[in-house]
């Protein structure tokens, strides 16, 4: 069964003269366990398409379907609940709370759900993300790789099944950046996580499992690289 089906999704803002489609009847499939690489020139679309496949924006007209499900079908305090439960969202400006530390950021959304904190899994995500030591630091006292992997843990606490990274490395020189994109690759490996990334950089979306190009709001290349 596929994880994400996304039907004829189309996204307009304005009205009349002002009127700009962001994304015009796009259709696509994308597989349990996945890694794929959304590429494209700024302002083809596919910032709008990441924000409405994880939630946070919905489309003018198509479906989105998780696992089965219509999510744009739920009201807003659903898909509230679906943003912390089911999708792991990171972005290029990290957008970590600055006067909560490491371990506070990266348990956030389980403590916005009212839930308890999967402790195990805490001490393996700060593991493996290189964080043990940095645990008690706020923001302002790590560098830009160390807070993108915070918005790495932050993103994979709740154990999503879809991970969506917007430009993850676009603020961080190439050592960081192939770290990050290992990290990521790592989640998608160890935790069969689906992992859909926005990049300009051709290096990253060669690592991928298949590229989706987008022009003008539209698929333009849908490429698979390995299977």
């Amino acid at each position: 069964m596929d994880l994400l089906k996304v039907e004829h999704l189309s996204k307009v803002y304005g009205k009349g003269e002002n009127q700009v489609k962001a994304l015009d009847d796009v259709s696509f499939l994308i597989q349990p366990g996945e890694f794929v690489a959304i590429i494209g020139p700024s302002g083809s679309g596919k910032s709008t398409l990441l924000h409405i496949l994880g939630g946070v924006d919905r489309p003018s007209s198509g479906h989105v379907y998780l696992d089965g499900r219509d999510i744009y079908s739920q009201n807003e305090e659903q898909l509230a609940i679906f943003r912390r439960r089911e999708v792991g969202l990171i972005y290029q400006f990290y957008n970590l709370i600055p006067v909560l530390d490491v371990e506070e950021n990266i348990t956030l959304p389980v403590l916005m759900d009212k839930r308890e904190v999967n402790q195990n899994r805490l001490e393996e995500l700060l593991q493996v993300l290189g964080l043990s030591k940095r645990r008690r630091h706020l923001p302002n006292q790590l560098s830009g790789g160390q807070q993108q992997r915070v918005s790495i843990g932050r993103a994979l606490m709740n154990a999503p099944a879809l991970v969506l990274a917007d430009e993850p490395t676009g603020n961080l020189d190439s050592q960081n950046s192939q770290e990050i994109m290992e990290l990521l690759k790592m989640s998608n490996e160890k935790y069969g996580q689906t992992l859909i990334v926005i990049t300009h950089d051709e290096s990253i979306a060669l690592q991928a499992d298949r590229i989706l190009a987008i022009e003008d709001g539209r698929i333009a290349r849908d490429e698979v690289i390995r299977r």
